[in-house]
């Protein structure tokens, strides 16, 4: 929210109350409770009235400091954000108090509090991060008619009666409580949550509130309360309802955070570097699950509007068996269902007699998961309808009426997911479904949740539940999944999500159109999702709306089988290959192929994500902080930690650009090609394929050729390949079981002059196995490896060495000429 006209003046009708002095400050077990004062107090007539600012500065865990500003006291409101659900806190805190003020620190960070005037200044060991400064904390009394007028939501105070909040009377104020936070020269904000926009979020307005509105305007699917920054901390706003934010766009060296509610909390989150803040941040909010392997397959959907049936889906399934491009995970959206009649929980008989059998048919046949399309929202004309009308299971609005409306299906109601028994009977339809053979949802919506004039049954608070719903409604459906299949064997297709919401995976970027601008939306909104704690992104291959031309489709499929996670859906047309022409299908199977060897380190990758909250596709920025040029990177990015991609977003003819950072990189396509960074490579990527570079220094897993799905033994055979290990590295990496959080073992390599030794640590009862170790190395050109113990030379390039690893060996020393 916008309260300045320019930097001195308020806008008119404002009235404010800025936090000027502390008057009172007590210890509590986490921090210290400050009363601020709004006015000068000169003497003691001063004190007669208020309003006086409460604030507490207080640590949760190590590296993490929190200020809660609160005015009235509060009654704890529903929803709330959980806190720490996966992993406990780590308590390492300490207080001081001097002339200078009063000292909190938590692990490296510490929070100093001055008393005349009121300021907070946050420090890592080294440096000041941030601060509040005189008069950064504020009260706001906002006249009704300006807030409707100049709200980021102005959905929320509109004159229509389903989304006015104030349809029959208003309060004549609205207010605000509102804290900013310095922006340094130089810092840069990321995050957001799935934002679609400027990658960069310096200079913009952003409403945290969930809408419905594609990839292509400000409106975002989900939003997060959390920002990163290049200064070594993140920002971790504590409200689950809507959050107004201005990156500089108000004031220009500041952060301003506006909330109409009763107290507002925020968190620094320091970290030594970009992973280390989104692994604090994570044990605060909650650790991406993990996912089955399975996942990690390529998905194929019927798309929306076309025509399917029990045949089409057959051809599909046969088509892409034929072409060499295995689909592991078969999705059936909307349509598996009678028109009208969304959510049925019902086959349309008319296509799927008899779904059962049916299931069962194409799982036995094409090794497939089966995906069903699902909502929240039950349409009057669902034969289940009545059933939630009568067991009082919808939202209601504040008459005791069911909250109904035409958008997206007749007379829609929404499922209350506080009330105990509407959770139990939308569960209850969905385990009938697992029991004929479906696998996993697509937990499509979750945005358009009324917050006007309506009540849940369990009390809470309809503005807080807004974005949260999302988050409450993926967790019924992924742990009905988790009862059935076991840890780690759920997973759900998510559309909406909000703060903890990474915890029920999978979420992909919603609609986007069939052009090159929307595929770089999509992936800006998929590097803004994991730069706020979510692991896993995905999107619509080829675009949702429309109908890609050949080569769109052709560079959104290497896109997509090099994300987290892949899947082919459109609207009104079909996304199978042979569509866009043969040869799309055979670049298909090749990067398929290509994808399925690279388990090994992708399913390594996500069992990190789950431990740790590292993202799989991670900005360049995460892991080069320290080169200035990738914190402005938005159209390539890491897939783990070892592979840069940068998806073709231009057409035939003209140059693709992306970056290198420094030191010398192995394409991973065509290992005889190095480049040596730091770089801008220009050139023009042929048709099928795509820019994939390996970091130096890195030891990559591989599978073996031909496997032809995702979940295979990923301990057996196992291809060991060195990337340009440098003179006294020391590297290891786990080998991931096919399940689990678990490892077969561990590879160990280090490098010593012309010797590389290669250890294998296998768990107990493992058995893994190394089948080669091939060594790439660009000092090697003319090389050839002149000695090895524990395996033979395997005749290679020059720039490939290869060593056939004796079975069962524990160590391999390789001498290179």
């Amino acid at each position: 929210m916008k309260f300045n006209d320019g930097f001195w003046l308020l806008k008119s009708g404002i009235k404010p109350f800025y936090g000027l002095s502390v008057v009172d400050a007590k210890r509590s077990d986490e921090g210290y409770i400050f009363q601020v004062s709004t006015r000068p107090i000169r003497h003691r007539g001063d004190t007669l009235g208020g309003p006086i600012l409460s604030v507490e500065v207080h640590s949760p865990t190590e590296g993490v400091i929190g200020v809660k500003i609160s005015h009235f006291a509060q009654i704890r409101t529903q929803p709330g954000i959980p806190l720490f659900p996966d992993e406990p806190p780590l308590a390492n805190r300490s207080f001081h108090q001097d002339d200078a003020g009063f000292h909190l620190t938590a692990g490296d960070l510490s929070a100093h509090v001055t008393e005349n005037p009121y300021t907070v200044t946050f420090k890592s060991s080294t440096r000041v991060l941030t601060f509040a400064g005189p008069k950064y904390q504020a009260l706001f009394d906002v006249p009704f008619r300006w807030a409707l007028n100049n709200a980021s939501n102005s959905s929320c105070l509109t004159s229509d009666p389903a989304a006015n909040p104030y349809p029959e009377k208003h309060p004549d104020i609205i207010r605000y409580l509102h804290s900013e936070l310095n922006l340094s020269p130089g810092e840069l904000l990321f995050g957001f949550g799935e934002q679609f926009g400027a990658f960069v979020k310096n200079g913009q307005s952003i409403s945290i509130w969930n809408q419905d509105g594609g990839t292509s305007s400000e409106q975002a699917y989900k939003c997060v309360p959390f920002y990163i920054t290049n200064r070594n901390y993140g920002v971790f706003i504590n409200n689950p309802g809507e959050v107004e934010v201005e990156v500089g766009s108000e004031k220009v060296s500041r952060v301003g955070v506006s909330v109409a509610a009763g107290s507002l909390e925020y968190f620094i989150i320091y970290g030594a570097n970009p992973l280390d803040i989104l692994e604090k941040y994570t044990r605060l909010t909650g650790r991406p699950a993990l996912l089955p392997s399975w996942t990690f397959g390529l998905w194929l959907s019927t798309s929306f509007l076309t025509s399917y049936s029990t045949e089409t889906v057959s051809g599909f399934l046969e088509g892409m068996r034929e072409r060499n491009c295995p689909v592991r995970v078969f999705h059936l959206d909307c349509f598996w269902m009678k028109q009208y009649e969304w959510c049925s929980f019902s086959f349309d008989s008319d296509n799927f007699p008899d779904p059962k059998a049916y299931l069962a048919g194409i799982k036995d046949k094409y090794n497939v998961k089966v995906c069903l399309w699902i909502n929240p929202y039950v349409s009057q004309l669902s034969p289940i309808f009545t059933e939630g009308l009568e067991g009082g299971y919808f939202i209601k609005r504040t008459n005791g009426i069911p909250w109904q409306w035409d958008l997206w299906q007749p007379g829609l109601a929404v499922v209350d997911i506080t009330n105990p028994a509407a959770r139990e009977w939308y569960a209850t339809k969905l385990k009938a479904l697992l029991d004929l053979g479906v696998d996993t949802f697509k937990t499509d919506f979750g945005e358009r949740i009324p917050h006007a004039s309506v009540v849940y049954h369990d009390g809470s608070d309809p503005m807080r539940m807004h974005n949260t719903y999302s988050v409450l409604y993926n967790e019924l459906v992924f742990n009905v999944l988790k009862e059935r299949f076991g840890n780690g064997e759920a997973v759900v297709f998510a559309r909406a999500s909000a703060a903890g919401g990474q915890r029920f995976p999978v979420h992909w970027g919603g609609d986007c159109e069939s052009t090159w601008e929307a595929m770089a939306e999509a992936l800006r909104g998929a590097l803004s999702l994991t730069l706020s704690g979510f692991a896993f992104a995905s999107h619509d291959i080829g675009g949702f709306e429309g109908h890609p031309p050949p080569e769109i489709y052709q560079r959104w499929v290497a896109f997509g089988l090099f994300s987290s996670h892949s899947r082919l859906h459109g609207s009104s047309s079909y996304r199978v290959p042979w569509q866009y022409g043969e040869e799309a299908a055979k670049t298909m199977a090749d990067l398929l192929e290509a994808r399925h060897r690279l388990m090994p380190y992708l399913y390594n990758t996500a069992i990190q994500a789950h431990l740790k909250g590292h993202p799989m596709m991670r900005a360049m920025f995460l892991e080069f902080q320290g080169d200035r040029t990738t914190h402005y990177l938005d159209r390539q990015y890491l897939l783990g930690p070892s592979l840069l991609v940068a998806p073709v977003l231009t057409p035939l003819g003209e140059d693709t650009e992306y970056y290198i950072p420094a030191g010398r990189w192995t394409s991973f396509f065509n290992p005889q090609s190095t480049v040596t960074g730091p770089l801008w490579i220009k050139e023009q990527v042929p048709i099928n394929e795509i820019p994939v570079w390996v970091r130096p220094g890195t030891v990559l897993c591989l599978g073996p050729p031909g496997i032809g799905r995702p979940d295979y033994d990923y301990s057996h055979n196992v291809n060991v390949q060195l990337y340009e290990i440098a003179e006294s590295q020391v590297i290891s990496t786990d080998v991931p079981l096919n399940g689990g959080a678990n490892i077969a073992g561990t590879i160990h390599v280090r490098r010593d002059g012309d010797i590389i030794g290669v250890s294998i640590e296998r768990a107990q009862g493992s058995n893994l196995k190394v089948s080669d170790i091939t060594v790439f190395d660009a000092s090697g050109h003319g090389r050839e490896i002149v000695e090895v113990v524990g395996g033979e030379v395997i005749p290679s390039s020059a720039r490939l060495l290869q060593v056939k690893v004796d079975d069962g060996q524990k160590e391999v020393r390789i001498k290179l000429a």
